[in-house]
């Protein structure tokens, strides 16, 4: 963190920084509002990942993000060892709950639209919907307090951890987080590799579905949907294709975002105590400010990007104008295709 001296550097740096919590807290409090007032919203299961997703993500830009910000801004820490260890903490269970929810949603998406309907609704009971979201945020704890409290991530380099915390002088100290090889790899592996290829699999399989959708969709149209079309069931059959092939293209973006983030990180992570700690403090910094900014995205891809939410978010940001309430057109159909277009392509749309 060195090298922020100059008074333009750093009052562009708070302004980076504030920009970055301030949206996060806006972007994540808007979610949450909006499904504990819409009641339509509330009627998906989904949306239940969602909130606790925005809820973490809330967390992060209020409890992890002002510390760091100050050290980084005021070059050392001053808050004292212990306040060190459990900022750090919930650092890491924070974060590692954020990325959990992500593969969970993913998942989520996986049973409704590469299965059936009713295949959907006996895996994606509200128990289970319970039980995903409670291990999203106990799992973290394993890796998190429980170690960093006991001092596991520093066995055998506490030298190490010592000479950097007092760098700077015996009057300047910083707040240290280093981690041993084995913490470095278990930590990685639970919290980003894992989680990493479930998402890769699942979206891999939605996008094929969807692609598959859309080669149907244009067969039937080479041949000569006229008639098809005045059939109710056909449709919406197509417009459930049509809305799945839109959503394919949004899982892309979602992967982009979820690896451009936390990539870089948790590659350091794992490379940087085989190369005895030589990643520049810099880089740390960089990288784990990245991986902070998807707490501020999470928000803008999973519920901007829905039709629904961003209706909610338009009847909460404009007082709740009558021209924002129009019902859900999820509202009509035959029940069994009505609940297949609930199921699996309402988040996404």
């Amino acid at each position: 963190t060195r090298g922020i001296d100059s008074m333009p550097k750093r009052i562009a740096l708070i302004c980076f920084l504030s920009l970055v919590m301030l949206m996060s807290i806006l972007g994540n409090l808007l979610v949450m509002v909006a499904v504990c007032k819409d009641r339509q919203l509330r009627k998906i299961k989904t949306n239940y990942f969602i909130v606790s997703l925005a809820f973490a993500d809330l967390l992060v830009s209020v409890l992890v993000m002002p510390f760091g910000a100050i050290e980084l801004v005021h070059q050392h820490w001053i808050y004292g060892e212990t306040f060190c260890l459990v900022r750090t903490s919930l650092d890491v269970l924070l974060t590692t709950a954020s990325i959990l929810h992500l593969c969970c949603i993913a998942l989520d998406r996986y049973y409704a639209i590469c299965c059936q309907p009713l295949v959907y609704q006996n895996k994606m009971t509200p128990m289970r919907v319970a039980l995903m979201i409670g291990g999203c945020w106990v799992i973290p704890t394993f890796i998190s307090f429980l170690p960093i409290m006991q001092g596991w991530n520093s066995i055998g380099i506490d030298h190490l951890i010592e000479q950097r915390r007092h760098s700077e002088g015996s009057n300047s100290t910083s707040c240290v987080f280093m981690v041993n090889k084995p913490y470095a790899l278990t930590c990685s592996v639970v919290a980003f590799y894992i989680p990493l290829v479930l998402m890769v699999l699942a979206y891999q399989r939605i996008y094929i579905t969807a692609r598959a959708h859309a080669l149907q969709i244009s067969m039937l149209q080479r041949a000569g949907g006229a008639a098809a079309s005045t059939d109710s069931a056909d449709h919406q059959r197509n417009h459930r294709m049509r809305t799945e092939t839109k959503a394919a293209k949004t899982l892309c973006i979602i992967m982009g975002c979820f690896c451009l983030c936390w990539a870089p990180f948790f590659v350091t992570n794992v490379v940087d105590p085989f190369i005895d700690y030589t990643v520049p403090d810099k880089l740390w910094v960089a990288c784990l400010w990245l991986g902070y900014i998807n707490s501020m995205l999470n928000p803008i891809l999973y519920a901007f990007l829905n039709k629904s939410f961003r209706r909610a978010f338009l009847i909460i940001l404009c007082c709740g104008r009558k021209r924002y309430r129009r019902s859900s057109i999820l509202g009509s159909g035959a029940p069994c295709t009505a609940t297949q277009i609930n199921g699996s392509t309402h988040v996404l749309k």
